[in-house]
This record gives structure tokens, C-alpha cells and sequence, in this order.
């Protein structure tokens, strides 16, 4: 392994230069999950491995993946995502897998969602229905497999070019092909320019591509916890629906949970002024109590913080005495404690660009959508989309087509869109739906949980449509 390492960072680039423009068939802006899971796909694929491909990124990704490959925390990470078993299964397919640290991720077999307000619950059971993974953890397990493909092609390898901010991108006035510009003053000509880059994507923003949505006026807090041991339970996902937001719990190995907490920003300024003990007390008050003693709880939070933690814990006894072996079973264990400093937050918006394609660009993930966290599907619907552009570049190569040109990368485009369209609307209905504290639609809409939870076949319709199992068909 170290061997490797040395030789994947001491060789030269294989590509060309002219004059001071290094030339790449395939340049990829970003070295998240979902640009280097990108990576990996186009070097393991017979049909590509050969073209010479770069990937830019501003961090020093490398020395990261490396550390937390080599020695991994000991704690997980509070940036974690859930993936379907369609996203395992192609990550399997491309090698990436392998290199998955098993031992730091959770699958789960259950998903139980209930009503803040009237108690309307519903319950999703299907094997390894989801898996919780930190985001270093995929991004390490892409980087390593891109070492070993490496290997396997020493005439050709993928160059990493990390800690290089894109400076530039302008059009090539004798090619019309992209060249970016990059903090270490080096240009790279590139025949297909592919943003991995985020919601703000710089390549995006290059080809004038709009993108359209709306700010949620809600940040998502994270933070990486750990229940009381108070016995087994199967590991199950949770997600109460409360007026200001989702909070959802999604678990972890060895009791550990990682949460995303859906709050206006008043209330995310609130949250983020109490003490660990105090957002913990919080958490499980939020995940038991009803809206108007939460409301109690908010106000003396912001303006008595030091009778705030009595108050939650008397109210949270109260609760907790009238609670039996049953009706306990209908809610989350209580959590005991927070990893230090793994509290963190960031703004909830749905954005959906015009357009993934242009002439010699594609983007993919976070750069052509992003979506509200309560579906937990962003991750998924980004590597969805790689599965889908690598396929658009095989047929265009096996076509003979200049696989750069929007002709060829369009079969990408009208695919994705119409299914991250769909998605996208559901997601952002659901939160509408249940962001409202209105009589009459927490009345429809309990009525609607409470007549689907008894029909078995509408909610494996569902499942199969969150996990994604439609793509092992395609």
C-alpha cells in the first residue's frame, strides 16, 4: 500500500503539453464523492480507461484520503449520507467497493417516520434498505481504488492535482475546447470539462447554464451522537416531522447515531448557543415532546438558558415515566452524549439547472441539483447521474462520436432530468406538506399516513422507488 502510494504521487502526468497548456481528454472539477467516484468509474471502464483523464481539486484530498485510509478516526465523521442498495451495487460493479471500510458503516432495516403533531407514523421494513457511510469513507475507498487502476495502467494514469483552486475557465478560441486555469498558474486544455464542483459550481457557471430553485429558509444541523445503552434494538432510521423541520436520526455501528435537524434560522442560532449536554437534552426533547412544550423549551433556550436544562429534564421524566415496554418501541432510545465539536451546520436549498450538458461540458451531482436532506437523497441521485454519464460515454465511443460534443453527451441530460425532476418535486412537497402546523392539512395528511401505512403494496412501491432498485434494470 505505501508502495503505491509513492508511485501514484512521484510519477509524471500522463498527458501532453503545448507550450504551457497541458492537454487531457477528460477533466474533472472536484474530488467529492462524487468526483472521484467519477474517477474511478471512467478508469475502470474498458471502453474509456484509455483516454487521458485529470482531476482538480482546491483541498489536498490526498493527504486526507491517505491519513484517514491509513489511521481512520476514532470517531465518525458528522458528514454522512445514506445510500440505496442501487448506489452499493454500482459501486460494487466499478471496484470501488472494496476498499470500503465495512466496519464504519450501518445498514439499516427499518425507517419509521411520525407526526410532530397528530402522532401519524409509518413504518418501512426491506432488507438493508438503507446504508449509513461517512463521506470520507466513499471518497477514500474511490481515491484508493483509483490507486489500483493506476497500477494496473502505469502508461496511463489519472492525475490528482489537488490543492489547486480553478482560477479561470475560458473557451479555447482555436479548438473551442475549455481551459481552465488553476491556482498554480497551470492551464489544462480539455476536450470534455465535467463539474463535480457543488452547488456553486464554478464549470456551471462557465456555461452559462442557469439553474433555478429556492432557499428554505431552514439549516440543517449535524452532529455525530450516541444512544444510552439501554439494550439491543435492530437499527432503524427515525425522522419525526416537526412545523420548523425534519429531525432525523439515522444509525450508526456500536450505538452511535448521526443526525440532520431541519430549523428556521432563529432557531439553528438558538441551537447552536447551547452547551453539548443542552443540545443533547434538546435532541431527545425534540424527538419526544409535543410542539407546544417544545415551543417552552425554544423560548427559555434563548432567553433563561440556565433554567432551560431543568425544565427539558422534568419534562422529559414526565414523559419517560408514562411510557411502556409498547409505546416505547414507537420512539428513538434516547440519546446520551455528543462527539466533541462534531456539531456543525449549512443552509437547505432546492436548485435544479437548465441543462447538464453544453459543448465539451457535462455536471453531474450537487452541480446540476441539489435537494432538502429529508429524502436522504442528494448522494444517491449524484451517483445515479455517473452511472448514467459513463454509459452516454461508452455508446458515444463505441459510435465513433466525438463523445465532448452536447450531441453525443444529450442521452445523459434527457435521461437524469426527467428522474431528478421527479425527486426533486417530491422532496420538496413533503416538506411543504408537513411544514405547516394548518388544522386542516395535519388532518389530510394524517389520514393519508394512517390509510398508506396499512397498505403493504403502496409502501414497497415506495421503497423500491427511495432505493432506486428501477436503475439495476437499465
Amino acid at each position: 500500500m505505501l508502495v503505491r502510494r509513492f508511485m501514484a504521487t512521484s510519477v509524471k502526468p500522463a498527458v501532453s503539453k503545448t507550450g504551457s497548456t497541458t492537454l487531457s481528454d477528460i477533466l474533472i472539477v472536484g474530488a467529492g464523492p462524487a468526483g472521484l467516484t467519477l474517477a474511478s468509474a471512467i478508469k475502470n471502464s474498458p471502453v474509456l480507461q484509455d483516454l487521458k483523464c485529470m482531476l482538480v481539486e482546491s483541498s489536498r484530498i490526498t493527504e486526507d484520503m491517505n491519513d484517514y485510509y491509513a489511521s481512520p478516526p476514532k470517531y465518525y465523521s458528522n458528514r454522512c449520507v445514506s445510500i440505496t442498495p442501487a448506489t452499493i451495487d454500482y459501486l460494487k460493479k466499478i471496484g470501488t467497493w472494496n476498499f470500503i471500510k465495512e466496519e464504519r458503516i450501518q445498514n439499516y432495516d427499518y425507517i419509521k417516520t411520525y407526526d410532530g403533531l397528530s402522532g401519524a407514523a409509518m413504518d418501512f421494513d426491506a432488507p438493508s434498505m438503507g446504508t449509513l457511510i461517512e463521506n470520507y469513507n466513499l471518497q477514500a475507498a474511490a481515491y484508493e481504488r483509483v490507486l489500483q487502476l493506476n497500477e494496473e495502467q502505469p502508461e496511463n494514469k489519472l492525475v490528482i492535482k489537488d490543492g489547486n483552486k480553478v482560477t479561470h475557465i475560458a473557451t479555447d478560441s482555436e479548438t473551442g475546447c475549455p481551459v481552465v486555469k488553476l491556482a498554480s498558474e497551470e492551464k489544462i486544455r480539455t476536450r470534455l470539462l465535467i463539474g463535480c464542483d457543488g452547488g456553486r459550481s464554478p464549470v456551471r457557471k462557465f456555461a452559462q447554464i442557469p439553474s433555478r430553485g429556492w432557499a428554505y429558509n431552514r439549516w440543517g444541523i449535524v452532529g455525530t451522537l450516541k444512544y444510552k445503552d439501554t439494550g439491543f434494538r435492530s437499527p432503524t432510521g427515525w425522522q419525526r416531522f416537526l412545523p420548523t423541520g425534519p429531525l432525523a436520526q439515522l444509525p450508526m455501528p456500536d450505538d452511535y447515531l448521526s443526525i440532520v435537524w431541519s430549523v428556521p434560522p432563529e432557531l439553528a442560532m438558538i441551537v447552536s448557543g447551547l452547551t453539548d449536554d443542552q443540545f443533547v437534552l434538546m435532541l431527545n426533547a425534540a424527538s419526544r415532546l409535543t410542539q407546544d412544550e417544545l415551543e417552552v423549551l425554544y423560548k427559555l433556550a434563548r432567553d433563561k438558558p440556565e433554567q432551560f436544562e431543568k425544565e427539558a429534564k422534568w419534562r422529559l421524566d414526565m414523559f419517560n415515566a408514562k411510557l411502556t415496554t409498547e409505546s416505547e418501541q414507537q420512539y428513538p432510545q434516547e440519546i446520551e452524549s455528543i462527539v466533541p465539536k462534531s456539531r456543525g451546520r449549512f443552509p437547505l436549498k432546492l436548485s435544479h439547472a437548465d441543462d447538464y450538458v453544453d459543448e465539451r461540458i457535462a455536471l453531474v451531482g450537487d452541480a446540476a441539483h441539489t435537494t432538502h436532506p429529508l429524502a436522504g437523497q442528494g448522494l444517491n441521485m449524484g451517483q445515479a447521474d455517473i452511472q448514467c454519464l459513463v454509459k452516454t460515454l461508452e455508446t458515444a465511443r463505441e459510435r465513433g462520436l466525438d463523445y465532448g460534443t452536447k450531441f453525443a453527451l444529450d442521452p445523459y441530460f434527457s435521461s437524469r432530468y426527467p428522474v431528478n425532476n421527479a425527486t426533486l418535486g417530491v422532496v420538496d412537497k413533503i416538506h411543504k406538506i408537513y411544514g405547516t402546523d394548518f388544522a386542516p392539512i395535519v388532518c389530510a395528511r394524517s389520514l393519508g399516513v394512517n390509510i398508506l401505512n396499512n397498505l403493504p403494496f403502496i409502501k414497497d412501491l415506495m421503497v423500491g422507488q427511495v432505493s432506486h432498485r428501477e436503475l439495476e434494470k437499465r
